[in-house]
């Protein structure tokens, strides 16, 4: 039997407690699990791509079933390169369903080996987002409630 593995993409602009959970739900569903780090194009990044590879890495760092890559290009085509057969994506709101289903509809003409597994938010985590988490951190804001215990951003801020 094949090894089941799930792509979990993002821009993760901070990586927050919502993704982190979704993760941590869906661990016993798969193999492994790669979060996939994209470069958006129509993004100006707020902390830079090695900086949210380390951040990822250090949440899971004791887990040997995440693994932590970044990728320019196609989600599907990222998915071809790493061999995997899910795509895992969290919905905090109904908004967020019907534009994962478009992509998802989408992604499975381009790739019908691909399937995309939705995991609910938990409903504490509905209204955390990258963009609302990452104005609170440009304005000076404590974020750390909204982000994973082992983020550290003091690191990553005097870095930028």
């Amino acid at each position: 039997m094949s090894k089941k593995i799930a792509l979990f993409p993002g821009s993760f602009d901070p990586f927050t407690i919502g993704h982190e959970s979704v993760i941590n739900r869906a661990l016993p569903l798969f193999d492994e699990i790669i979060i996939a780090i994209g470069e958006n194009t129509k993004k100006q990044a707020y902390f830079s791509m090695e900086n949210r590879v380390q951040m990822i890495r250090e949440v899971f760092t004791n887990n040997s079933q995440i693994k932590v890559l970044s990728f320019t290009g196609l989600t599907v085509d990222f998915c071809k390169q790493c061999g995997a057969q899910y795509l895992l994506r969290g919905l905090r709101t109904a908004a967020d369903f019907e534009y994962e289903r478009a992509i998802a509809q989408i992604n499975k003409a381009m790739f019908p080996e691909l399937e995309s597994v939705f995991l609910l938010t938990l409903p504490e985590h509905t209204p955390i987002n990258s963009t609302i988490i990452r104005d609170v951190i440009r304005h000076g804001g404590d974020a750390r409630q909204f982000l994973p215990a082992a983020i550290e951003l003091s690191k990553y801020i005097s870095d930028e």
